[in-house]
């Protein structure tokens, strides 16, 4: 590979027109209002949008009395974490809470986006980490922030390296939203059948008394062990894991992978210690670690329809553990429930299966993606990719 000509660094006081920093200040939060950024939504190049926190309307213009955001602005952690990276691709009204820092590129010297992935390279977080403090927690003074150095091209050549990450980063976005309408559809089509009432045929089926209520003629109540039954994942020491693509799944999702699977695919699973109330639908052969519950046994349910009448039951509520939240599985088997036909349940896992099995793909072409992108990052940054200005 060719090295880029005119490869060198610059500090960010040097790249940088505005650097907007709340550190020591904390806003009076409300239920609604003007978003609040904080360091806990801040996390893969992302601003997410849970768990979501706001400050009044009304207080905002005092607030940000420093500077107002706007469009391909760079966001940066300071602390716990440090050094987790977003950019503002839209002129969106938010506030800034105080372990985020708000860079501001300098026209003509650095390009905002070619910035966002600048902060990422091995050699951006390389900086920050050298320049951080902190035993337990590591964080950057706003003095030590201005120090750190980040690589810089020609601005053509920034340019061109930033339109090659950000269409990585377009795709990734475009399946995530893809993958949301998916899962939005499933769980729309669950409530609609199962909740509602209003399945295939529903208008020539009158509804009775139950013990849960009213329900359709010809559907059952009885115990959530009828239904599914929960069982206690394996144990799996770290050192005793071979190399394999097995997901092996732990309370809340994936924690590794391993050559042999204990349960066949589709499977659902939910925390047991540690975590408890996420629950997972499972599109692949797995093994479930012991800090989870998985669905052994199905007795009068699909997979599918076992997956959405557990994740509506806000497990959270049987945590029996003190200082450790731990679901037992014998107070949520009693749960009563509502049981509907075999046929029904059948028909929706095909329909609902198949949005999900779609939402799967798109999961694992966003997994390669990520991937791709990730070794382009620091070869393109390092100049060991020959970027050539047209």
């Amino acid at each position: 590979m060719t090295n880029v000509p005119g490869f060198n660094t610059v500090t960010i006081e040097e790249a940088t027109e505005r650097l907007i920093d709340y550190r020591g200040k904390t806003p009076p939060k409300t239920n609604s209002g003007v978003r609040l950024v904080t360091a806990k939504v801040v996390k893969g190049g992302q601003i997410h949008d849970e768990p979501a926190e706001y400050i009044a309307a009304d207080f905002y213009d005092e607030w940000m009395r420093r500077g107002l955001p706007q469009k391909l602005d760079v966001l940066l952690t300071t602390e716990a974490p440090l050094g987790e990276v977003a950019i503002l691709r839209d002129d969106v009204r938010i506030a800034l809470a105080q372990r985020i820092i708000l860079l501001r590129a300098k026209p003509g010297l650095l390009d905002p986006l070619y910035l966002f992935y600048a902060l990422q390279s091995d050699f951006g977080q390389g900086e920050l980490k050298a320049r951080a403090s902190g035993t337990t927690v590591l964080g950057i003074k706003q003095s030590e922030l201005r120090k750190v150095r980040v690589p810089v091209f020609p601005l053509p050549v920034q340019q061109r390296i930033a339109g090659i990450l950000s269409a990585y980063d377009e795709l990734i976005e475009n399946n995530q939203r893809r993958i949301r309408i998916l899962e939005d559809m499933a769980r729309s089509l669950y409530r609609e059948w199962f909740v509602r009432f209003r399945y295939p045929g529903h208008e020539s089926v009158p509804l009775v008394d139950s013990p849960l209520g009213q329900i359709p003629q010809g559907w059952e109540c009885g115990r959530l062990d009828e239904v599914l039954v929960l069982q206690r994942g394996f144990d799996l020491p770290k050192d005793k894991r071979e190399d394999g693509a097995v997901p092996i799944i732990a309370a809340t999702g994936i924690n590794g992978f391993h050559s042999v699977a204990k349960v066949k695919a589709p499977g659902v699973v939910t925390g047991r210690s540690g975590s408890i109330g996420t629950v997972l639908y499972v599109q692949e052969d797995f093994w479930p670690l012991n800090t989870a519950l998985w669905v052994k046994e199905f007795p009068k349910s699909e997979p599918l329809f076992a997956y959405y009448l557990l994740s509506s039951l806000e497990l959270k509520q049987f945590n029996s553990g003190a200082a450790v939240p731990t679901l037992n599985r014998n107070d949520v088997h009693g749960v009563q429930v509502v049981i509907p036909p075999r046929e029904l349940q059948r028909r929706f896992q095909l329909n609902a299966g198949a949005m999900l099995k779609q939402a799967e793909i798109l999961q694992r072409q966003t997994t390669n993606l990520r991937r791709t992108r990730d070794l382009l990052l620091p070869r393109l940054l390092s100049g060991q990719v020959n970027i050539i200005e047209s």
